[in-house]
């Protein structure tokens, strides 16, 4: 690798050629501030808070996009520098909605840090004319306040990374704001709620809905039996709003937690997810044996499910009819569960944590109410159980580890890994292998399908067949494998797509880290970690020998793939086109 000498404020270090001057006061312990920079995602030097000296160079300049060369001389906190960065946040103040105090991103707002680090509190400093916007509140899923917006683009660039690119920079100058065209609101435009722009957005201009006070009305009401699922995902991330590492296991505190909130049962979604396993490893089974419609795709990812009907509306029938384990947990809970104790399907209220903003709008989706109501009830994301458990008084960090509720908080280590990017695939592959070739498997770990990367390929030779598989994350790389699909190109019998690059450890609805963290920690490899170690440690490890998923099918379902199955665990789809 080639190095470059340079000097930071006074001290010489060596740092790769290529490298920017932000990257390069790394090598010096020295962060340099940013609010619109986003590694590989948005790097513009719009915003002016990454200032810095340069020997020689006329004017200040931003460290964000600014290469280093040899021999080059830097400051990076000098009084100009600081005079300048305080003048931004100052200029940006002046036409920012100052409630911090009510603002769920206070405390984590990367606005209110820098302006509390450079001293500046003064509200007028530069007054005079301040534009006003009504909220979006028109999705299911999200709430867009452009009354708190700095214009950092971050969000346009979320969007057009996952090739939906449904909002922008509209009018100019003063002016300017963030909007779909024609300033629409998001429920008219082909938005498919992953929730990527809030998890990016540095202050609160972007939130998801908040649907806490819902669950505190159910728990409130004696007449209801409320219960709470977390997905896989949750136990990996929900430490990081307690001060945990990240990538930390609280699967044990999470139960107690949710516990001390008063929910009448606490279960696991993984179980849904090894239930969507085995309908979906039979399924695949169905069409490869019998000249179904190949490849087959997941439908885990709601996110990805409404960009195939937006965008591959023509592809829908790719999609597997399985529901997604938030779905099927939720449909079991109505229907099994409510039957084994006496339960009426409308007293039941079921709340799942979720690591995605998009289970939002699937909850609601149509054909996903097999008692008759819908199957889940109220959707969180693990920012908002994060901030029911605070508002409750709950100490996290001293909490004891539990145990989930029986009869459905018995789960495998295929369920588990439903959280990282290529975890259904090798889960499904667990079960549907050793179903084809007849004889149990000797290894589970297909760890081509593993890793952050954004399309993996592999072939598998399974009893008689050969298997080709795909999986891609994040939808500028199911892009790339739809068009292969649309075209006759792809030779796959199955393909795993998740909305979100990485899975849904990086999910739109996950705790928030500001760009100096998503700009240099690969949040989903190290999150993904978790969920894999967990897999490893687990007795069990294939979703078929799941004892709650035999007892399930023995008491109720019958069979894989029964009339029954499919009543209460499968849906449908719409073509909705793109608008």
């Amino acid at each position: 690798m080639d190095m470059l000498n340079v000097k930071i404020n006074g001290m010489e270090v060596s740092v790769p050629a290529g490298s920017t001057i932000l990257e390069a006061a790394r090598y010096i312990g020295v962060e340099i501030p940013t609010l619109c920079y986003l590694k590989d995602l948005n790097e513009i030097g719009a915003c002016r808070i990454c200032v810095v000296e340069v020997k020689g160079a006329r004017s200040l300049v931003t460290a964000c996009v600014y290469p280093v060369s040899e021999g080059m001389e830097i400051t990076t906190n000098s009084p100009a520098i600081q005079r300048s960065r305080r003048m931004t946040l100052q200029l940006i103040l002046s036409t920012h909605e100052k409630k911090c105090l009510s603002c769920s991103r206070s405390g984590d707002c990367e606005l209110q840090r820098l302006c509390r680090e450079y001293g500046v509190d003064d509200e007028n400093a530069f007054s005079g004319s301040n534009p006003h916007y009504e909220l979006d509140t028109s999705a299911p899923h999200l709430v867009r306040d452009n009354n708190k917006c700095i214009l950092c683009r971050r969000c346009v660039a979320a969007c057009k990374a996952q090739d939906v690119a449904v909002i922008g920079a509209n009018d100019r100058g003063f002016d300017t704001h963030i909007g779909c065209a024609f300033d629409k609101d998001l429920a008219e435009v082909s938005c498919i709620s992953c929730g990527q722009c809030i998890v990016n957005c540095p202050t609160g201009a972007l939130t998801e809905r908040d649907d806490t006070d819902q669950v505190w009305a159910a728990l409130a009401d004696p007449k209801k039996h409320v219960i709470v699922q977390t997905a896989p995902s949750i136990r990996a991330t929900l430490g990081e709003c307690f001060g945990l590492p990240i990538g930390t296991n609280v699967k044990g505190k999470m139960v107690a937690a949710l516990r001390r909130l008063g929910f009448d049962k606490v279960f696991d979604t993984d179980l849904g997810a090894d239930l969507t396993i085995v309908e979906e490893a039979h399924e695949l089974i169905e069409r490869v044996q019998n000249g179904g419609v190949l490849p087959m795709i997941t439908s885990c990812s709601p996110g990805w499910v409404k960009y195939c009907e937006h965008y591959y509306p023509d592809q829908s029938d790719h999609l597997s009819s399985c529901k997604s384990p938030q779905q099927m947990f939720g449909a079991v809970v109505k229907t099994w569960y409510a039957e084994k104790n006496d339960l009426d399907p409308n007293d039941i209220v079921v709340v799942s944590v979720m690591p995605c903003t998009a289970k939002k709008f699937e909850a609601g989706r149509d054909d996903q109410s097999a008692a008759g109501v819908p199957d889940t009830d109220i959707v969180l994301t693990t920012r908002e159980a994060a901030r029911m458990i605070q508002r409750a008084g709950i100490n996290f960090a001293l909490l004891p580890d539990e145990d989930f509720d029986d009869p459905m908080g018995e789960s495998t280590g295929a369920g588990a890994i439903f959280g990282a990017t290529g975890g259904v695939m090798e889960a499904a592959l667990r079960t549907a292998a050793e179903w084809i070739g007849g004889a149990p498997l000797t290894k589970v770990d297909f760890e081509e399908v593993r890793g952050t990367q954004g399309i993996k390929e592999a072939t598998y030779k399974v009893g008689d067949l050969t298997i080709k598989v795909a999986v891609a994350s994040g939808l500028t790389n199911a892009k790339i494998i739809m068009d292969k699909i649309r075209a006759g190109e792809a030779d796959y019998q199955f393909v795993e797509i998740m909305c979100c690059p990485g899975g849904c450890v990086n999910g739109g609805g996950q705790p928030l880290q500001p760009a100096s963290v998503r700009n240099f920690t690969d949040l989903r490899a190290i999150r993904a970690k978790a969920l894999y170690d967990e897999d490893k440690a687990l007795p069990l490890r294939k979703s078929h020998e799941s004892p709650a998923i035999k007892r399930l099918y023995d008491e109720y379902f019958g069979e894989f793939g029964s009339h029954k199955a499919h009543e209460v665990l499968h849906t449908s789809y719409v073509k909705r086109g793109r608008f």
